[in-house]
């Protein structure tokens, strides 16, 4: 009785589905959201607009985050929860070496700002791409055969490790960063000036962007990234080194963590032990937004969830405040997951059985 009730379930949803009652219902809420949009367009077009240039810039932070994840689990379909906190960690070596080792302030200029700011990339890069790397080498491998629940809880209990390494290093409160971007406005709408710091850190998540699509679908080593993430076994059987692989992938997606922190500490100009957690979930949230395992997917998941963030703390008619933010980025989650669970770029694929 009850196989034939789920029959009879299952047979009704797919006629739902089949009678177009979900796409509606998400056609209507698309639709609503732009009304809203528009009336705010139209009440108070300057600060529209630059809502929108935040939320940009903003999405474009998390876009690099988000594509840690995506890399990540197109290889290995896990989802690393520890990427957040690595990301984290990125943060405070940054400051570490910029402040303390090189010594940059606010008063910094000219070519000590740009070979500071090269070396502290390339540090934070080094430090988190070898720390994600060891902790695919030591957590991850050896469960890699398991039920897939294992390695998620390791990587939940790797996070809060990680997070406990940051609340050491870091302490309790949040740790300020002097401003060592150029300080002079690009351009003003309404009452908001556009930073030169806010242009630089929003440009440099699209080269990032282009050299990984590059690096996934012309090279080598993309290839056989392609190969391990279809079949492990048949790419071992074709020559290709699974083991160093995902190593590889696994020490990529570290370095846009590091690339990512650095980033994120000299937008914010502070950071925290626990932001990790916080801007973590949001970019996993744009990754299955995009379409996890697609890459530009991630990067455009990221920006809806930044400009989401902003137009609810942004805009004037109607909208909510900064503590409704996160329950509507994870409503805008479980809607995607209702609606599209592919993603917005993902393909969808047949389920077996």
């Amino acid at each position: 009785m009850a196989t034939e009730a789920r029959r009879e379930y299952i047979s009704w949803i797919g006629g739902v589905r089949r009678a177009g009652v979900v796409p509606w219902l998400g056609l209507l809420l698309v639709a609503l959201l732009f009304v809203w949009l528009g009336i705010n367009l139209a009440k108070t077009p300057a600060d529209f607009l630059s809502v929108t240039l935040e939320g940009l810039t903003l999405g474009l932070v998390y876009g690099l985050v988000a594509l840690g994840y995506s890399l990540v689990y197109g290889i290995l379909e896990l989802i690393n929860f520890a990427h957040g906190d690595v990301f984290m960690l990125g943060s405070w070596i940054s400051l570490s070496v910029a402040i303390h080792e090189v010594g940059l302030t606010e008063s910094s200029s000219g070519w000590h700002v740009v070979w500071g700011l090269a070396l502290t990339l390339l540090a934070a890069m080094a430090f988190c791409g070898i720390l994600n790397a060891t902790i695919e080498r030591i957590a991850y491998r050896p469960l890699r055969n398991a039920p897939r629940l294992a390695p998620l809880i390791t990587a939940i209990g790797m996070s809060f490790i990680l997070q406990d390494v940051g609340l050491n290093r870091l302490g309790p409160a949040p740790v300020s960063l002097p401003n060592v971007l150029p300080k002079g406005t690009v351009f003003t709408i309404g009452g908001l000036h556009y930073r030169w710091a806010s242009l630089i850190v929003a440009l440099s998540t699209l080269p990032v962007l282009f050299l990984l699509v590059w690096l996934v679908q012309k090279t080598r080593q993309g290839k056989a990234m392609r190969a391990t993430a279809q079949d492990q076994e048949a790419a071992a059987m074709m020559g290709i080194n699974v083991n160093r692989t995902i190593s590889f992938t696994f020490l990529i997606a570290g370095g846009l963590a590091g690339v990512a922190g650095l980033l994120y500490a000299l937008y914010s100009t502070n950071i925290r032990y626990d932001q990790g957690f916080s801007l973590g979930l949001i970019a996993f949230t744009a990754a299955v937004l995009g379409g996890i395992g697609n890459l530009p997917g991630a990067v455009l998941g990221a920006i809806c969830i930044g400009l989401i963030q902003q137009f609810n703390e942004g805009l004037s008619w109607h909208a909510g405040t900064s503590q409704w933010t996160q329950s509507i980025v994870f409503a805008t989650l479980i809607l995607i997951l209702v609606f599209r669970p592919e993603g917005l770029l993902g393909e969808r694929t047949p389920e077996g059985g």
